[in-house]
């Protein structure tokens, strides 16, 4: 039996419930009527829940679906989604006239392949609690993390508790990496650089929609943006294409999508940021969009070269209404890293605060993971792409960004340790186009072409 995950509806209702209640609306009536018919809850971890629900409970979950989507939120007001009204509330909105020189090659390998190594540090132990993270690591004595995941000395009963993400166990760990293995994170950015070789940095939101259509394999999508290719499917065109019984609207997805846009507007993070709405607003609204937003803006200001990692961060702040539930996030992991020395004690205040309300993919408490482990780190490569990983939350995807963020930082490929370069081989694997294979340092001189252009 297949059980296409993130789209089932009577797995999407249970997800819609938890979104409701985050963006201030009142779901309690709709909710009772779900559990009245006997409606579960959406998959804790997984993308589909394993039985196959009777018609009647699907045609209920479509019906409120759309019945949630038409309660009004108190919070509206302070989390827009349109880009005039973002800025109208954005009163730090940075200028967009300075902008920076264009990075040299070697430090958009450095981010490339750091994008690539925090990933791959992270996709082992995705959807495990953390618990098990800091179990697995214990025992193979790699904790405090300071390098790849491993198996060899972990105990077998330990590994059948916390078994490894089973799409990358083959992939990932220290024994058999061979080369970068395809993983979204780094799909979207592979996406995002044939975007600007086609249209530029004018593009449109429904060019990100042909492009996806033309060059992204379904099966390789999740949440909100298999969400969208459905809805792009079904005739419903953008930004609509986020907002139908999308309930993964606010989660990770645009900001993993953001780092091609800082990349190529280093010192103007304004413009970074807007090029991260377009794009974003395909398959988010609100948080999910802010998320994005800061991530360019982040970049932007590191490709410059010319400012610490703190400084990146207040930067990207500035493109967040102020009131937003993302910005009092970043605020409080800024506060919580300079507050304690160990970092494992912020994490635990992280997931005291975020866990019990947001799903492990949101992007509020996973942006707010990422602040944390670059602040707390001081933009240092190995320790926030360690700190990032061993957070827990979207193990790959915070990896990711943060190792984007600081190897942009770091400035050449020689300044992250050879631990982490060496077994990737400078070889990317890939279903995007024709980039299967590619090393890094052709996607850095391909990046350098883009950020170079008008």
């Amino acid at each position: 039996m297949l059980r296409l995950t993130w789209v089932q509806p009577e797995d999407l209702l249970g997800h819609e419930l938890s979104q409701a209640r985050l963006d201030g609306r009142e779901p309690s009536a709709i909710e009772a009527r779900w559990r009245a018919a006997g409606g579960p809850d959406a998959p804790p971890r997984a993308g589909a829940s394993a039985p196959r629900a009777s018609r009647y409970l699907r045609l209920l979950a479509e019906d409120l679906l759309d019945e949630l989507a038409d309660l009004p939120s108190r919070l509206s007001e302070d989390e827009p989604t349109d880009l005039q009204r973002i800025k109208s509330l954005c009163t730090d909105w940075p200028s967009s006239e300075a902008s920076g020189p264009v990075p040299a090659p070697a430090s958009l390998e450095a981010a490339w392949l750091g994008r690539a190594v925090g990933c791959l540090l992270g996709k082992p132990v995705e959807k495990l609690p953390l618990d098990g993270i800091r179990a697995l690591a214990r025992a193979a004595g790699n904790w405090p993390l300071s390098t790849y995941f491993t198996a060899v000395g972990v105990p077998e009963a330990l590994l059948a508790a916390y078994p490894w993400n089973r799409r990358s166990a083959g992939t990932s760990l220290a024994e058999n990496i061979d080369g970068m293995p395809e993983d979204d994170d780094l799909n979207y950015p592979l996406l995002n650089l044939l975007l600007l070789q086609r249209h530029g940095k004018s593009f449109r939101t429904g060019d990100v929609a042909r492009l996806w259509l033309d060059e992204l394999p379904p099966g390789r999508t999740f949440t909100a943006e298999r969400i969208a290719c459905r809805n792009l499917l079904s005739g419903i065109e953008p930004p609509h294409t986020a907002r139908h019984r999308n309930p993964y609207r606010e989660w990770i997805g645009a900001l993993i999508r953001a780092d091609v846009h800082g990349w190529t507007n280093p010192g103007d993070p304004a413009a970074a940021a807007e090029q991260a709405h377009r794009d974003a607003v395909l398959t988010h609204t609100a948080n999910g969009v802010y998320a994005a937003m800061f991530t360019a803006a982040v970049i932007a200001a590191a490709a410059t070269g010319t400012q610490d990692v703190h400084t990146c961060l207040r930067t990207g702040r500035r493109v967040i209404p102020p009131r937003s539930r993302l910005a009092r996030a970043i605020d409080h992991a800024v506060e919580l890293a300079g507050a304690h020395e160990d970092f494992d004690d912020i994490v635990d205040e992280l997931h005291a605060r975020y866990s019990p309300a947001h799903h492990w993919v949101h992007a509020v408490p996973n942006t707010a993971l990422l602040t944390a482990a670059l602040t707390h780190a001081d933009g240092d490569f190995t320790g926030s792409i360690c700190r990032a990983v061993s957070g827990g939350l979207d193990t790959d995807s915070n990896g990711a960004t943060a190792g984007s963020i600081a190897g942009l930082l770091a400035g050449a490929p020689d300044a992250l340790p050879d631990r982490w370069r060496a077994p990737l081989k400078n070889r990317l694997a890939t279903t995007v186009g024709d980039f299967d294979g590619t090393g890094f340092d052709t996607l850095a001189h391909l990046t350098h072409l883009e950020a170079t252009r008008s």
